[in-house]
């Protein structure tokens, strides 16, 4: 009879969990009786909530715990246990997982109208991801989780992605940033529609560790818009002389790696082919220029040096191959009639 009572009283009370995918886990009792002075063993990232007839009585953090009066006050105030009571006692046992739970994702199902000084009323699409903690089991397990013997990390996902969207444009109202700027503006944009979404989460004791936008997407027009101003700006003299530079750096990075000639020498001819067709491209709208200017009544005249320069450096675009034999004697004759 004594072996049989033993066994049906719980002595040690604990969760092993065996993935990530479990938030909140009910301690499989069965109708046991807790031994008084039984162990409770809480891991890292775990709490313990014991619930007596319904209604929340303790929680335990990270640790050993001997189940005894003098440690579970609140337990012991509701069954009006006197002091020394050592009987067994009735408790539902739940663990609540409160490690950092990542990579929830959200999208907008629908677009987004976005207010742009150019392109008017802009259609916006945007994903991302979130992390997210429990921070408050009590308030959780109350508001949230329930009596359910489980609850999955999939459950959490599906029930708060619903929260994203409307704060999603909220932030972007309160951002003022236009179309072309939600793209260079992830990082702000994000860290304004985090407090936004921590306002709904504190009725549910969760915080919002992490929120991240990964992409978004505009309509085709836009897009294009971007685009051809990207391209114009590509064109430009100074991001040419920018790009150059960086050229150059890379050449160089690319030779100290690879600690060889032969790599740096092909890493220089592919930079001077760039900067050559460049110059070309250059002393062809210089050449225009000057046609309007003589058109126009005025004469604008080449340097010796630069028209020496020119020539040598057609010289060697012809022996790439990049122009003609014609070519470069049509751009030779125009070159020494100059001097």
């Amino acid at each position: 009879m004594f072996g049989f009572l033993k066994n049906e009283l719980l002595e040690v009370i604990e969760w092993k969990e065996q993935g990530k995918d479990t938030v909140l886990w009910k301690f499989p009792d069965k109708d046991s009786a807790i031994k008084y002075g039984a162990q409770l063993t809480v891991r890292e990232s775990q709490a313990a909530i014991f619930i007596n007839e319904g209604q929340i009585a303790d929680v335990y953090g990270p640790g050993r715990h001997e189940l005894k009066t003098e440690n579970m006050p609140i337990l012991t105030k509701l069954k009006s246990w006197k002091h020394g009571f050592n009987s067994p006692f009735k408790a539902d046992v739940y663990f609540v997982s409160t490690r950092q739970m990542t990579n929830f994702k959200w999208g907008t199902p629908n677009p987004i109208f976005v207010k742009d000084p150019e392109a008017g009323r802009v259609e916006v699409r945007a994903f991302g991801t979130y992390f997210m903690r429990i921070n408050d089991p009590k308030k959780f397990f109350r508001e949230y989780a329930g009596t359910s013997s489980t609850l999955q990390v999939d459950e959490l996902e599906d029930a708060f992605r619903g929260l994203i969207v409307p704060k999603f444009a909220e932030a972007l109202t309160e951002s003022s940033a236009t179309a072309f700027e939600i793209y260079s503006q992830y990082s702000e944009l994000g860290e304004t529609i985090k407090p936004l979404i921590q306002e709904d989460l504190n009725e549910f004791g969760l915080e919002l560790t992490k929120f991240q936008i990964t992409s978004v997407s505009l309509p085709p027009e836009i897009t294009d818009h971007m685009k051809q101003i990207a391209k114009a700006n590509l064109t430009s003299d100074k991001h040419i002389n920018k790009m150059q530079q960086l050229n150059q750096m890379d050449v160089d990075k690319i030779a100290a790696e690879k600690g060889n000639y032969e790599g740096m020498k092909g890493a220089r001819n592919d930079l001077m082919m760039q900067q050559m067709m460049q110059n070309n491209q250059n002393n062809q709208n210089q050449n225009n220029n000057q046609n309007q200017n003589q058109n126009s009544g005025g004469e604008e005249k080449m340097s010796r040096e630069d028209i020496m320069k020119t020539l040598k450096e057609l010289g060697e675009l012809k022996e790439m191959g990049i122009l003609t034999q014609e070519e470069f004697d049509d751009k030779k004759k125009d070159l020494l009639a100059k001097l």
